[in-house]
């Protein structure tokens, strides 16, 4: 099968083995896939991985139990072990001995077909396009922020960063009743959710009130300074961005100003399958190109460019 294989240096379309279902796994035929910012990292070193890159999809089980045969499906990206207590708890994606779709010891999404554990895969409601349901494991990542923090109506909140992430965090916020000013550095972007009545301010005018509530979803080291400077004292700053570079991080101000600091990566789907069974969330305007997996090497490059924002795999 075709499989966009990262071998440490280069991203190449090659020829991959089958995969084959195995107890508790299933097999998903891919339909669609989405490029996330994190597969950009993984390609400039980011956590050293080597295999099938891809973590966002929807397809369908062609192979595995009979009462998942046939259905359309998104999978959570966290293969947990099964029997330590982050497991038992519902945690997985904190599994100490975890491996992570195309991220982390596990084959990725950007490939004809994918196992999957079983108990990570949600059905699809029919209504929900392919081009929507590719979109539930970054939206759940937003909603997981909700799951973290406790947001109530009128919080001030500031969202660095205008890419993929940073539009779906913005709008979950502001569905929660937050005061949610959006910073970027693309008109396009912002005035996406300037239709959505979410404030917006390129990075150049931006006022650098501080807020409550601060997410860094800028995808850059850099982000982390801005971020801080923005938040109030005993304010809260979520960290959304993960990046291969690192740059040196001053700690005083976070104890002089007694900020909270909260990492937050994936979340559950539950909440991001609602949103978009009930429409509630858009996605389809961060759609910016769509490639045929054979040339999902230039889909990358696509996805690199300054100002795309979604591109998609087409894998059927």
């Amino acid at each position: 099968m075709r499989a966009l294989y990262w071998d440490g240096t280069s991203a190449k379309v090659i020829d991959r083995p089958l995969p084959e279902a195995g107890p508790g796994t299933a097999v998903v035929r891919v339909t669609w896939a989405g490029i996330c910012n994190t597969d950009l990292e993984l390609c400039k070193g980011y956590l050293s991985f080597k295999g099938v890159l891809g973590h966002e999809f929807v397809g369908k089980v062609v192979e595995g139990p009979d009462d998942w045969m046939g259905k359309r499906v998104v999978g959570e990206i966290n293969f947990g072990c099964g029997a330590c207590p982050a497991c038992a708890s519902g945690l997985q994606r904190h599994c100490p001995r975890r491996t992570v779709m195309g991220i982390l010891d596990a084959d990725g999404a950007f490939a004809e077909r994918i196992e999957v554990p079983v108990e990570n895969l949600h059905h699809v409601p029919d209504h929900v396009p392919d081009e929507v349901a590719v979109f539930i494991e970054p939206l759940a990542a937003a909603y997981e922020i909700l799951e973290q923090i406790h947001v109530h109506p009128g919080m001030d909140c500031t969202v660095l960063g205008d890419g993929k992430l940073g539009l779906l965090v913005a709008q979950v916020l502001h569905q929660a009743g937050a005061r949610v000013l959006a910073v970027g550095k693309h008109e396009n972007k912002l005035a996406l959710l300037g239709k959505l009545g979410v404030a917006t301010s390129l990075l150049g005018a931006w006022s650098k009130k501080k807020a409550d509530l601060v997410v860094d979803a800028t995808g850059t080291a850099a982000g982390f300074d801005l971020a801080v400077a923005a938040t109030k004292p005993r304010g809260t700053l979520v960290l959304k961005s993960t990046v291969a570079a690192r740059a040196p991080v001053d700690l005083a101000r976070l104890v002089i100003d007694e900020i909270k600091v909260v990492g937050s990566r994936c979340g559950s789907f539950a909440p991001a399958l609602r949103a978009v069974t009930a429409g509630s969330i858009d996605v389809t305007p961060l759609i910016s190109a769509r490639v045929p997996l054979r040339e999902a090497e230039r889909g990358l490059v696509m996805a690199a460019k300054p100002g795309m924002m979604k591109v998609l795999i087409d894998a059927g």
